[in-house]
């Protein structure tokens, strides 16, 4: 497995990150299975969030992965807070509550890397800071991050906050790739050309603040997947092409597209099969043309200007 280092921290992780999301769908002995594979794929990081499940999610890991002090050194985990029911909530006092019911369920006494999950418009980011501060030197979080912000949020994060923001979970995949296609057509006058989240690329890249992409099969919010699907023939055809070309599935491809990108970015994958997990972790071993690159754009029905 690939590794890089997480923003600008000296964190070294595997640009694989698997995210844990879904499994409470698994059985005690399926979930086991699923922990174990990954270690051996060399895919140690396990991105997180304490509303996945409730909270059950990171129960089900820590049992899964018979959490103690030997394993936890051999990890990285990631998890995420900030979304309550009917809200957001980046108040000093529910940042440090979250983090000790996150700590408890996965039986640990440390994050690797805690994330704010969505954006709270009511955030006061003196609050964070002090937050922040508490739980760094408490040990309990030793690197931080967001999901979902644009670069004012970030920036205006960072006017109190003294850590590097080191991640930003953002949806991203081929067919949901506005970030990349506003970069093509700045200065047009054509729908591409919105440009919907603040150049966010470019500000994690200028920044030193590795993009997560979360979702990295799904087009729109939780649609469905694009992989073998009917509404997408000539993504498929092309990247079934270029599979074939590299004996690897389609999985790998698609994950491949988003490695082959200069940000250095590490994917969240969501799959909770064994067979796919292992098709993700392959596309660290595949570096696409940037011919190979540009065609799975295009096909996915993005015009170049």
């Amino acid at each position: 497995m690939k590794t890089i280092k997480l923003g600008s921290s000296t964190l070294e992780v595997p640009v694989i990150a698997v995210g844990c999301m879904r499994i409470n769908s698994l059985d005690k002995n399926g979930a086991e299975r699923f922990v174990q594979t990954a270690l051996e794929e060399g895919a140690n990081f396990f991105d997180h969030a304490d509303i996945y499940g409730g909270g059950n999610c990171e129960e089900i890991f820590a049992d899964a992965i018979h959490m103690n002090s030997e394993i936890r050194e051999k990890i990285i985990l990631q998890s995420k807070c900030g979304i309550r029911p009917g809200m957001f909530d980046f108040s000093k006092e529910h940042i440090l509550n979250s983090v000790d019911g996150i700590l408890q369920r996965l039986k640990t006494d440390y994050l690797d890397v805690l994330l704010l999950h969505r954006p709270d418009t009511l955030v006061e980011p003196e609050e964070v800071a002090e937050a922040f501060d508490q739980l760094e030197t408490s040990g309990k979080v030793r690197h931080f991050g967001v999901s979902n912000q644009n670069p004012m949020q970030i920036q205006l994060l960072k006017k109190a906050v003294k850590q590097p923001i080191v991640a930003n979970q953002l949806q991203l995949s081929i067919t949901n790739s506005t970030m990349i296609s506003s970069g093509f057509n700045v200065n047009m006058e054509n729908a591409a050309a919105v440009n919907r989240d603040g150049s966010i690329l470019d500000f994690c890249r200028l920044n030193d603040i590795t993009i997560q992409p979360w979702s990295p099969f799904q087009y729109g919010f939780f649609e469905g997947v694009f992989l073998g699907n009917e509404k997408f023939p000539e993504l498929n055809q092309k990247i079934d092409e270029i599979a074939a070309k590299y004996g690897v599935t389609n999985t790998t491809i698609a994950i491949a597209w988003l490695l082959r990108h200069p940000a250095n970015m590490q994917p969240i994958i969501g799959t909770m099969n064994i067979g796919r997990l292992k098709d993700c972790i392959k596309a660290s071993e595949i570096t696409l043309t940037r011919e190979e690159w540009y065609e799975i754009f295009r096909s996915a029905g993005n015009i170049l200007p």
